[in-house]
């Protein structure tokens, strides 16, 4: 079972990639996940294109077979670039390198799934699984409307395949820290900064103690950080801020971390330096860590040694960034990320996946997918 139509993936990869589909972009996402839907279908999969929450987020969903499905095969749909980044930046090959908006992250790893798949359907293995297809269109935001689906439909499957992009020198992901945001608001009160600056309450200097003590928080043993990302206060040089703000990045990798940090933050009123500050905190840890299991090893285990038999050698990561692999662990499933192209620079211009890890991932998931399976 050997991958071999690189020509066709690649006209499937500059068809996808040179559709703009930016989270929000309901038209865009409407049309890969149509392509998706033919290609699904010709298979003999029952596809539907969803609609959950607000209504403008498309969901392809595809299935073969029954539930308890052998496995979910998962990814996202849209990207970080906004409308008319294809036009200025189009699919392209330079030397070993596809380049292009989404191409890493992730439209390359939806096209893994979608030949492996078609490869199991030629050799005829396909009509032996039992196998749950779903991309979604807001993992970029945070999958605020596809979060239930996401949750709901990984339920009913044994295991979850996130087709996020491989790292480099084929490294894929089996742990990926939690994480949430907050946001803090600082009111105090404003004065004259030269004539009567003891009439005044500073709202940055109250924000900056604040973001002192958020400053111990970070914890490299415990796999926790708190980054503040975003900062303001203050209008004019001579009068006091009577108001400051900050945004802090938080990603924790022990689940039992985010009752600690999220008490930190609420009760961050009860430090503040000035009686008369009102300070204001909103936000949650919102993603659950993706953490190593037993169930989850196993996969990796049998992932490796398939690249093995193959002639190649694969490596694991823990990385800190989210991604819906995090909630389907979360509900107990277990999961295994990293599993698209090879690449590198997600979310910026010189993003790219490495042309020759095409073969080596079809074939890959194609195998391993036909023997979890069997499993």
């Amino acid at each position: 079972m050997e991958f071999t139509d690189i020509d066709r993936f690649l006209d499937d990869f500059k068809h996808i990639v040179n559709t703009d589909s930016a989270s929000g972009n309901t038209a865009g996402i409407l049309k890969v996940a149509h392509f998706f839907q033919k290609r699904f279908s010709r298979m003999g999969m029952v596809c539907d294109i969803l609609l959950p929450g607000n209504g403008k987020v498309p969901c392809l969903k595809a299935a073969l077979g029954n539930p308890p499905y052998d496995m979910m095969l998962l990814g996202h749909m849209d990207t970080v670039f906004p409308e008319g980044e294809a036009a200025n930046r189009p699919f392209s090959l330079q030397d070993n390198q596809a380049r292009g908006p989404g191409v890493c992250d992730m439209k390359g790893g939806l096209l893994v799934a979608l030949h492996a798949l078609e490869t199991l359907k030629k050799t005829g293995d396909l009509e032996k699984m039992s196998v749950c297809i779903l991309f979604n269109g807001d993992e970029e935001t945070g999958s605020t409307q596809s979060r239930p689906l996401i949750m709901e439909t990984a339920k009913t499957c044994r295991r979850v395949l996130v087709f996020e992009p491989c790292r480099p020198d084929y490294h894929l992901v089996n742990q990926r820290k939690g994480g949430g945001w907050f946001h803090i608001d600082v009111t105090g009160k404003e004065a004259h900064a030269g004539a009567d600056p003891h009439k005044g309450v500073n709202a940055v200097v109250e924000l900056a103690h604040l973001v002192s003590l958020i400053q111990d928080l970070n914890d490299e043993n415990l796999g926790t950080s708190a980054q503040v990302t975003v900062i303001s206060g203050g209008d004019k040089i001579n009068i006091i801020p009577a108001h400051a703000r900050a945004s802090v990045d938080v990603r924790i990798l022990d689940p039992k971390e985010k009752q600690r940090v999220e008490d930190f933050f609420f009760q961050l009123s009860r430090k503040r330096l000035f009686a008369q500050s009102v300070i204001q905190v909103v936000g949650r840890i919102d993603r659950s860590p993706m953490t190593a299991t037993p169930k989850s090893l196993a996969i990796q285990d049998l992932i490796m040694a398939q690249a093995r038999n193959m002639g190649f050698v694969m490596g694991a990561i823990t990385t800190g960034g989210c991604s819906d692999g995090n909630l389907t662990a979360s509900v107990g499933i277990p999961t295994i990320d990293g599993l698209g192209l090879v690449g590198a620079n997600s979310h910026r211009k010189d993003e790219y996946v490495e042309l020759d890890s095409i073969p080596k991932m079809v074939t890959l998931i194609s195998r391993v997918c036909r023997q979890l399976a069997g499993n």
